[in-house]
């Protein structure tokens, strides 16, 4: 098992930009209530250092792995979401929720239906739907099925992220742990989003969404260099 100093030398240095970029967005914090695509792009910009920390290993190692391909595919269309976010109040806000739909299916598809854990699975499935039975009574017109499909794709997400942690004998890896966290914390994050937008407000509830949701994306990223964990478990 790779261990996490060796983790940090070797991808620390690739992830500065995206820490520099999310810094500018907290620095800044431009207001919401005036969308513009200097705002867009402030807050696309750490996702879009994360494509460039996927490509930092090289075109290669992308094209060689699916899995990376297909984060780095879920990466292009969660910025594409976030622009559409900055104009939700203008009517695209189902645009963004369609940009991070397919993200969960992509990112479902990087993680991979082995090892199936179906008891995470079941877990992960009847919180999802007392989350969507929570805010059923809240939605009203076509979010009323949006919002059921969505909590559906980012759970079978966290279910696949979750169900690839394995933490009893050589199975463990660093990179499954950081997809399982990231999955965790995009769920947390479009949960504050789905409360705070149709039930209530939520109280820091912007800090809250963009903190668990850069983190996410990071901890997502992370987990597309896993053939470089195993290279490096085989050498040893």
């Amino acid at each position: 098992m790779v261990s996490p100093v060796t983790v940090v030398k070797s991808e620390g240095p690739k992830l500065v930009p995206f820490f520099k970029a999310t810094c500018v967005y907290f620095v800044l914090w431009l207001p919401t209530s005036s969308p513009s695509w200097f705002s867009a792009l402030i807050k696309c910009l750490p996702v879009v250092c994360l494509w460039l920390f996927i490509l930092a290993h090289g075109f290669g190692f992308v094209f060689a792995r699916s899995s990376a391909r297909k984060i780095l595919a879920g990466l292009i269309f969660s910025s594409l979401g976030d622009a559409f976010l900055i104009w939700q109040e203008q009517g695209y806000f189902s645009h963004g929720l369609l940009m991070f739909a397919v993200t969960h299916v992509l990112y479902s598809s990087a993680f991979g239906m082995k090892p199936l854990n179906l008891r995470a699975g079941l877990v992960i499935g009847a919180m999802s739907a007392v989350s969507y039975l929570l805010l059923y009574p809240y939605l009203s017109g076509p979010f009323t099925y949006l919002v059921g499909v969505y909590t559906a794709l980012i759970g079978f997400m966290g279910w696949r992220a979750v169900a690839g942690l394995q933490l009893t004998n050589d199975l463990w890896t660093w990179t499954k742990m950081s997809s399982c966290i990231g999955a965790v914390l995009f769920i947390v994050s479009d949960l504050t989003i789905a409360v705070n937008k149709f039930c209530f407000p939520v109280p820091y509830s912007r800090a809250i969404i963009m903190a668990t949701y850069y983190a996410a994306q990071m901890l997502i990223a992370l987990s597309a260099v896993e053939c470089q964990d195993a290279e490096a478990r085989k050498k040893a």
